[in-house]
C-alpha cells in the first residue's frame, strides 16, 4: 500500500503545472499622444494583435517582463498598416500568461487594440 501511494504521490507531481493568466488595461510604454473621441468623426478600422513569449529554466533566459512588452506591442503595431492614414491605436490591453513546471517557466505576452481612422 505504502509504494502504491508513494507511486501516485510522484506521479501527480510529474502530471501538474500552474498557470496564470491576466490583463493588465493599462498602458507601459506612457504614450503622450492623447486622442478625445467625443465626435462622430472616427470609424474604427479593425482590431491588431501582437505576441511575445518567453522560456526561463532556473530563471535563466528569456527577455524581461517590460521587454516582451514592447516587442509584443512593436509586433501589434507592424501589423496594422497606419502609415500614410490619420489612424491611431486606441483601448490597448495588455495580458500576460505564465505557466510553469517544476524549474521552467514560459510567460507570454499578448497586446491588442483598436485601430481608430479619422474621417475629418
Amino acid at each position: 500500500m505504502k509504494k502504491i501511494s508513494f507511486l501516485f504521490v510522484v506521479m501527480s507531481l510529474f502530471l501538474t503545472s500552474c498557470a496564470t493568466h491576466y490583463g493588465l488595461p493599462k498602458n507601459y510604454n506612457q504614450n503622450t499622444t492623447e486622442v478625445v473621441l467625443t465626435k462622430k468623426n472616427f470609424k474604427v478600422v479593425k482590431l491588431v494583435k501582437g505576441e511575445a513569449q518567453a522560456t526561463y529554466i532556473f530563471g535563466i533566459g528569456g527577455l524581461a517582463k517590460n521587454g516582451l512588452i514592447a516587442e509584443a506591442k512593436a509586433k501589434m503595431l507592424k501589423s496594422a498598416g497606419m502609415e500614410g492614414a490619420a489612424r491611431t491605436v486606441v483601448n490597448e490591453i495588455v495580458e500576460v500568461k505564465t505557466s510553469g513546471f517544476l524549474f521552467v517557466n514560459k510567460y507570454k505576452v499578448i497586446v491588442s487594440g483598436q485601430i481608430v481612422e479619422f474621417t475629418e
